[in-house]
């Protein structure tokens, strides 16, 4: 065997921990040195340690204590293992310890890891390292080498026993005793910079500002920064007094201190206008809703330049109502973490819909705005049998969660996996009230001090608990709940999640989730401990934590066989075997398509809407993993024809046999997902004006994206006047809008519509439900002509309209290449279905994640213009557009195309089909590049 060499980084292709797992799982023997351990990194690598203990594989861990960053507590948990020798190199300050090294022993080979990652989370998984894998046979020299500078480590290192981690920790603790805990950075309000959300925000305001409009929303987890995001905001636009109002007192001070340390020099003043506090004269005023809605008569309407509504979901309440309506300031922001929890009117709505700013759960991990989370999906013990139940039976679910050998059970790999910080500050999420007191009691009874707290405990009852967990010196370690605590509960020390019953809804579990995601001090990451058991809704986990918009089968197993490769940072998610396979199987059982299983998820997602009947589209933007109601629409044409379907809702049904309004609704809900937004920006404006001019169609548009090109706007006429539909959609589709002399009017169909009250409240919904998802999924940007975005779905009649073609799009469809002027559009199936009739088998595939083999049509030849345009499609200026998708179809359904970028064509051969490599303009994401091409 010649040696072999890999780099090893960490990317969406791969990571150091995968390596090394892989490793342990296969060696005979292993040799660590590393300079530090931190148990960040080591709660990763516990698995595969206990596996290698089941084995009898034995290993040897050299660390040290150099600049004191090893943790005693790694150090402990190590020891725990039968088979792993822990030593530690005692560092002096003549000799500095910095090695990074992983050997493992095979039968007949060494595999060398050397580099410079430690063992913590970001070492392993995130952080920027090289590490070089070598793999050489035994007897060669450079192993020989390397193990003896080992044995020399080893022999020169102490061993950890007990008394040398005692002694160690009390160095340790007697350090941070003397020095502060944090070194704080002298923050000038000039040098605090806005982090990549916060600029993002206030770009995106004053944009929003830019075409007069005067209220906004930002959606953004807790914890991030929204605070601050809403003082840099006020700093730009500079208003000569702001009212800042809040539902709880505590937020007020530190909002205002915020504000303090960020405005300076500009002679502003600040005050608190609350029960205990009337600075009513101050410029820059941060109330509490309480307080304000008992004496805003007393201020001029007015007298505030810029509003902030701080947990703006309230603002549907009718004290906050009074308050709005009677100031007129020149803006006004809304910002939440949760617009799902208004229970009255629509939270988008009160902002007229402009949505600056929505930071969900993948995007906070990405920009580093929450902290990690190690997911540990555990296979429950064999004597919970929750097959044959139904998962809204909570009586009998809890019933059978409540054994005594379940809470000795988690209570063990509570213990095993263990928690970052020096107390254990766990929430636990149960079934029912009678779970929650069942488990608080058992694990009481074993030593753990644990409070069930529920919506009937008061305010203070549960502040008081609260604080008893975040206190270090107290016991408590657990609380057990229901669902999410409400808002006024907030524990931002909180280091272990455990999920405790059945999911049965991603909505919920990323909720949970989310609970204890919040940055502080005490921690670097959240331990979940998610107990899986045989109910028939266990993918609903891979759902929540896949984090895509789009699943489907192929998706959701690619991400479960790749460890969910996709999530960022050092968050790492990992399912025991028995529950992976559980998984699986029910996926492939599943069918997310049919009516049985979409009329399941709508109803579960109707509990969520306070068990009300979601009858808007724009219900679905509020929860972070709600369903998508376009799988509605396809089933039914129409989402109210699906809601009146499944509700047996006589009104609605009523309603819908106004064959015009239904005419409307098919014709605009054909359109969704839209992909571009200018047809519904123009439709949205026709709803309160007669006509609309070009000019002022382009005006609308740049409300929402940075350009727009002329002749895309004309095209946008062209198309709502349905000059593109061919006969047999012309028959089938109401005519909404008519184009000429230059300008688009409504026609009598649609003022006949919208004169009903009722039937005008869907459209709008309708529309903004199209511009809101848009917005969500497209952000700001110009893409340009063709209007493509890199990795997006569309389908074939997609790329007639947005490359502004100007005959039947329907044309646009069966073949698989088609072609706009200099624009050609290859749509690629890598897997054929073995029924097609094709005369040859098309050898489509990635040969790497930038080269694309692809074969044109078999009547296809090189002398043709056609062939020529795609062979030298360069010189030519022919643009070759991929777009790629795995199936045909899964479930029955036509699946969509991934636009993967323009190529050009580097080799060609054949005749009829000529085959090309073509080298992609992009490389293909790692994550989708898997998608593409794992078969599980």
């Amino acid at each position: 065997m010649n040696v072999t060499k890999k780099l090893i980084v960490n990317s969406q292709k791969g990571n150091l921990l995968n390596e090394l797992t892989k490793a342990i799982d296969e060696c005979e023997q292993f040799y660590f040195s590393v300079a530090f351990i931190n148990f960040s990194g080591l709660q990763l690598l516990l698995d595969a340690f206990k596996g290698a203990e089941k084995k009898g594989v034995k290993g040897q861990i050299i660390t040290s204590t150099y600049l004191n960053f090893t943790e005693g507590k790694a150090l402990k948990k190590i020891k725990k293992f039968n088979n792993i020798d822990l030593k530690v190199f005692v560092t002096d300050k003549e000799i500095g310890f910095h090695t990074k090294a992983y050997i493992f022993e095979f039968k007949d080979y060494y595999k060398v890891i050397i580099g410079s990652s430690n063992i913590t989370q970001s070492a392993l998984k995130s952080n920027i390292e090289w590490n070089v894998e070598l793999i050489t046979k035994d007897d060669a020299l450079f192993i020989q080498d390397v193990l003896k500078e080992y044995d020399y480590l080893w022999n020169s290192s102490v061993e950890a026993d007990d008394e040398f981690i005692r002694r160690y920790e009390e160095f340790i603790q007697s350090l941070s005793a003397f020095q502060p805990k944090k070194q704080m950075i002298y923050e000038n309000a000039e040098y605090i910079v806005p982090n990549r959300m916060q600029k993002q925000a206030v770009e995106n305001l004053d944009r929003i500002r830019s075409f007069g409009e005067k209220k906004a929303l930002v959606v953004a987890a807790t914890g991030t920064g929204k605070t601050y995001m809403s003082a840099f905001d006020v700093k730009s636009y500079n208003p000569k007094r702001i009212l800042f109002i809040v539902h709880r007192e505590e937020i007020l001070k530190k909002a205002k201190e915020t504000f303090e340390k960020l405005i300076t020099n500009r002679g502003l003043t600040f005050g608190l206008l609350t029960g205990n506090h009337k600075q009513g004269h101050a410029d820059y005023i941060f109330g509490t809703i309480q307080t304000i809605s008992k004496c805003y008569l007393e201020f001029k309407q007015d007298e505030f330049d810029y509003l902030i509504i701080d947990e703006a979901h309230h603002a549907t309440s009718p004290s906050y109502q009074s308050v709005l309506d009677y100031f007129k300031p020149k803006f006004t922001l809304g910002m939440t973490a949760t617009p799902e929890r208004s229970d009255h009117s629509n939270v988008f709505d009160l902002f007229d819909n402009n949505v600056a700013l929505e930071v969900r759960l993948h995007d906070a991990l990405e920009d580093d705005l929450v902290i990690p989370f190690h997911y540990f999906g555990i296979t429950d013990i064999e004597g919970v049998d929750l097959s044959d139940v139904n998962i809204d039976d909570v009586a009998e679910i809890t019933k059978r969660l409540k054994v005594n050998e379940r809470v000795d059970y988690i209570i063990s790999q509570m213990n095993f996996y263990g928690h970052d910080g020096k107390k254990r500050k766990a929430l636990g999420f149960c079934a029912s009230i009678e779970h929650a007191k069942y488990m608080a009691e058992e694990f009481n009874n074993r030593g753990y001090k644990s409070v069930c707290l529920f919506g009937g405990d008061t305010v203070d009852q549960r502040a008081y608990y609260v604080n008893k967990l975040e206190d270090d010196q107290d016991e408590l370690q657990c609380i057990f709940t229901v669902d999410i605590f409400n808002e006024g509960v907030d524990i931002p020390s909180v280091n272990t999640v455990l999920m405790l019953r059945p999911t049965n809804s991603p909505i919920v579990f990323i909720q949970q989730l989310g609970r204890g995601l919040r940055k502080h001090d005490s921690k670097t990451f959240l331990t979940v401990l998610d107990f899986i058991g045989n109910h028939n809704k266990t993918f609903l986990i891979a759902i929540a934590l896949n984090g895509s918009r789009y699943y489907d089968k192929e998706s959701l197993k690619v991400a479960i066989a790749t460890k969910f490769a996709n999530i960022p940072g050092s968050t790492h998610i990992q399912m025991d075997k028995i529950a992976q396979e559980r998984i699986l199987e029910q996926i492939d059982k599943e069918n997310f398509k049919s009516l049985k299983y979409l009329k399941e998820e709508y109803f579960e997602f109707k509990k969520l809407n306070s068990g009300k009947i979601p009858y808007f589209l724009m219900d679905y933007m509020k929860y972070d993993g709600a369903p998508d109601p376009i799988k509605y629409i396809d089933l039914k044409k129409t989402y109210l024809e699906f809601v009146a379907s499944v509700e047996k809702e006589d009104a609605l049904k009523k309603l819908l046999e106004n064959e015009l309004f239904e005419g409307a609704l098919k014709e605009l809900s054909s359109k969704l997902p839209i992909k571009r937004v200018y047809e519904f920006v123009i439709a949205k404006y026709l709803l309160e004006h007669q006509e609309i001019s070009l000019t002022t169609a382009r005006s609308e548009i740049l409300k929402i994206v940075q350009d727009v090109q002329e002749d895309s706007v004309v095209h946008a006429f062209e198309c709502l006047n349905q000059d593109y539909y061919d006969s047999g959609q012309l028959k089938r589709n109401l005519k909404l809008f008519t184009y000429s002399g230059g300008k688009l009017e409504k026609t009598q169909a649609l003022i006949n519509v919208l004169e009903n009250e009722e039937c005008r409240m869907y459209i709008e919904d309708l529309l903004n439900y199209g511009i809101s998802r848009y917005k969500k999924e497209f952000k700001e940007k110009d893409y340009g002509l063709p209007h493509f975005k890199l990795y997006e779905q569309y389908q074939m009649a997609d790329a007639a309209l947005l490359s502004n073609y100007r005959k039947s799009h329907s044309s646009f469809r069966g073949s698989g290449l088609l072609s706009n002027e200099n624009d050609y559009f290859l749509f690629i199936d890598l897997h054929k279905e073995a029924d097609i009739k094709e005369s040859i088998n098309y050898q489509d595939e990635f040969i790497n994640e930038r080269f694309f083999q692809w074969q044109s049509p078999n009547s296809t030849a090189q002398s043709s213009e056609r062939g020529k345009n795609i062979i030298y499609n360069k010189d030519r200026n022919i643009n070759l557009h991929l777009f790629i998708r795995k199936y045909k179809q899964i479930d029955g359904k036509t699946e969509p195309y991934i636009y993967i970028g323009k190529g050009n064509t580097v080799s060609f051969e054949g005749e009829k089909p000529i085959t090309v490599k073509i080298e992609l303009e992009h490389e293909v994401p790692a994550n989708l590049y898997k998608e593409f091409t794992i078969k599980v």
